[in-house]
């Protein structure tokens, strides 16, 4: 009996430890604030996940830009201080272009035309990602971005005339600005403010709830009332980190961040709509284009859209397929 005692004694603590030993923690950056809708209902998904694999995964985030800008964060995955991070499409656009295909310029005219085409693709951006070695836990909505200016904005050569920003390494933006005749100043997210307020700047493209998190539209006084592009965030994790999930985990992993990305979503896209609503209503002059001058741009776009796909920046079926699920909701 003391032996039966004894070997007891020694099991239990291995007993005890083991779903420790097969623990694994998915370390994630961010640009987004500690306490923002988006950092809440993440660390809440992340929570959710931990008891649902009892412990065996685990989610913990690094909010604010604490790791650095996009670039620093691909470098810290590469030698593994970090697994993941919530990106801008541009800033995974690095480990494959085509997660780029939604923010095409001038692709969509409605959130109608958004949600008819995303019940399908993001599945497939999803798919192809994964191919380059990341898995795309979720993908959200960033809004409408549009023509902001501290001058009146009411054509083409209005904006050629005045100091356009692009963000720093987006090489669709840089490429749409290339064929509208555009000339650029990049700039990192963290400069915009710095460059508006000293007039390095003039002009930018962006959410109605990017520029007012930012205080960019205490520097702006107009505003195109044309979306321009479709803005997406995701969260991503490299393929080698998830990987050592257990399969059943993984799936934990993927439901519960869906679950928690369609929330961000519908939470977004009203944030939005107040936020453009609060533009207006707080004095930046709103420009509606004639249609002509609108068409114009969508000719370019679609120009610049071309150029892309011929020189393999963005993956021509993805491309094609949103072609093809646009002229089907329009023939509705």
């Amino acid at each position: 009996m003391k032996k039966s005692f004894l070997l007891c004694s020694l099991l239990l603590p291995l007993l005890v430890a083991a779903p420790s030993i097969h623990a694994v923690t998915l370390k994630i950056a961010t640009l987004a604030p500690a306490g923002t809708t988006w950092m809440k209902l993440m660390k809440k998904g992340g929570k959710e996940i931990q008891a649902k694999t009892e412990g065996r995964v685990k989610l913990k985030f690094y909010p604010g830009g604490v790791m650095g800008n996009d670039q620093s964060v691909h470098r810290k995955i590469r030698i593994n201080q970090l697994h993941g991070g919530a990106f801008s499409s541009s800033g995974l656009s690095q480990v494959d272009s085509s997660i780029q295909a939604l923010s095409l310029p001038m692709l969509f005219r409605s959130f109608e035309e958004v949600d008819f085409v995303r019940a399908t693709i993001d599945d497939r951006i999803k798919q192809h990602v994964a191919k380059n070695g990341f898995i795309v836990l979720g993908i959200t909505e960033g809004g409408f971005a549009r023509i902001m200016s501290s001058l009146p904005i009411r054509n083409l050569e209005d904006i050629r005339g005045s100091k356009v920003w692009i963000p720093e390494g987006d090489v669709l933006v840089e490429e749409t600005y290339n064929t509208l005749g555009i000339t650029p100043i990049p700039l990192p997210i963290a400069d915009v403010f710095t460059g508006l307020q000293t007039g390095l700047i003039e002009t930018i493209a962006a959410t109605s709830t990017g520029a007012i998190a930012l205080q960019w539209h205490s520097k702006l006084t107009h505003m195109v009332d044309t979306p321009v592009l479709y803005v997406i965030g995701l969260l991503a994790v490299s393929e080698k980190a998830f990987s050592r999930l257990k399969p059943a985990d993984q799936q934990v992993v993927i439901e519960e961040m869906n679950r928690v990305f369609k929330e961000i979503d519908r939470i977004n896209r009203q944030d939005n709509l107040d936020a453009t609503a609060a533009l207006k209503s707080q004095g930046i002059t709103s420009i509606t284009p004639p249609e002509a001058e609108t068409e114009r741009w969508r000719q370019l776009s679609l120009q610049s859209i071309d150029n892309m796909v011929n020189s393999g920046m963005i993956d021509r079926q993805i491309v094609e397929e949103i072609n093809g699920l646009l002229e089907q909701f329009r023939k509705q």
